[in-house]
C-alpha cells in the first residue's frame, strides 16, 4: 500500500505533467509587400532553449478566420509544441485573402507575406533550422488551400506540406467566398482561376520534392476535390499520405487531423537513417 508521501508525490508529478506545455505569444510582423504591420501567434516548447535549432510549422486558418483560430480552437498545440520541440507560426490571413498574390486586389499579397517576408521574421526572431528541411506548412479550408499553394510555388522554402479540408479546386466555386475580389470573375478569368486552383498546380511537383499529407471528412463538401487530387498524385506517382475520417467541415475533424499531420511532419524533421 502506497504512503501518503509516495501518493502526493505522484499527484504532483501528474500535475505537473499536465501543465508542462508550452508559451503562447502574439507578435507583430511587417510586410513591406502589403506596408502594414500583421499579428501572428507563435508557439513555442515551453524549454525553449536559443542554443538549440528548432523546426517550425506554419498553420495557416480558414476562410473568416484569424490569428488567433489555431491556439484558441486547437489548444493541445502547446502540448504538441513540447511533444515534438517545434515552433508553430499562426499568421493572419486577412479573412479571406486565400493567400494569393492578388492581380486585382493589389493590396492584397499575402503569398509574398507568408512564404518570403514571415518566413524572414521567424528565423530572424526565433532559433530555427533556417532551411526547407527544418519547414512544414498546413492548414484548413481556405488554409489548406493556401499551405499546398505556396509549398507546391516556394519548394526552396518548404520541405513539408499539408492540407485540412482544403479547398483544393477553386474552379467550381465563382460566386464563393469572396474570390472574385482577388482572381476577377470567373467568366472573365478563367485562366487565372485555373492556374491558381491546387489540382492544377502539381505538374510543379517531382516526386518527393514535397513531404505532403492530405487529409479530409469525407462528408465534407471539400471531399470530391480532394479524392481528385489524391488520384491525381497517385497517377503522377507522387508519394504523399491521404486521410479521409468521418466529419465534415468542423474543428472536431480539424483538432484530430493535426495529429497526424505532425507525426509525418516530425518523420520528415528526423528521419531514420
Amino acid at each position: 500500500m502506497k504512503s501518503i508521501h509516495q501518493l502526493i508525490l505522484a499527484l504532483f508529478l501528474l500535475t505537473g505533467t499536465l501543465l508542462y506545455a508550452g508559451k503562447v505569444e502574439t507578435v507583430i510582423t511587417h510586410s513591406d509587400a502589403m506596408d502594414k504591420d500583421i499579428q501572428a501567434m507563435v508557439v513555442t516548447p515551453e524549454d525553449y532553449d536559443a542554443s538549440k535549432k528548432y523546426p517550425v510549422v506554419y498553420l495557416l486558418h480558414g476562410h473568416s478566420g484569424n490569428y488567433t483560430e489555431w491556439p484558441k480552437r486547437a489548444p493541445k498545440l502547446e502540448s504538441y509544441a513540447d511533444q515534438y520541440q517545434m515552433i508553430f507560426v499562426c499568421p493572419d490571413g486577412n479573412y479571406n485573402s486565400w493567400y494569393f498574390d492578388s492581380e486585382v486586389k493589389l493590396e492584397s499579397q499575402y503569398e509574398t507575406y507568408v512564404a518570403e517576408e514571415l518566413v524572414a521574421f521567424t528565423d530572424n526572431t526565433y532559433s530555427t533550422i533556417k532551411d526547407r528541411s527544418g519547414r512544414a506548412i498546413t492548414g484548413l479550408s481556405m488554409g489548406g488551400h493556401g499551405a499546398l499553394y505556396l509549398a507546391f510555388k516556394h519548394q526552396d522554402v518548404f520541405g513539408a506540406a499539408g492540407s485540412m479540408s482544403g479547398g483544393v479546386d477553386i474552379t467550381p466555386f465563382p460566386n464563393n467566398w469572396e474570390l472574385s475580389e482577388y482572381l476577377g470573375t470567373y467568366a472573365e478569368n478563367t485562366e487565372r482561376w485555373e492556374a491558381n486552383s491546387v489540382i492544377n498546380m502539381t505538374p510543379l511537383l517531382t516526386p518527393n520534392s514535397l513531404q505532403l499529407m492530405i487529409s479530409c471528412g469525407t462528408s465534407d463538401f471539400f471531399y470530391d476535390a480532394n479524392v481528385k487530387l489524391h488520384d491525381k498524385l497517385e497517377y503522377m506517382n507522387i508519394p504523399h499520405r491521404f486521410l479521409t475520417t468521418p466529419g465534415g467541415h468542423t474543428w472536431d475533424v480539424w483538432r484530430d487531423a493535426i495529429k497526424y499531420h505532425l507525426v509525418i511532419f516530425d518523420s520528415f524533421f528526423n528521419p531514420v537513417e
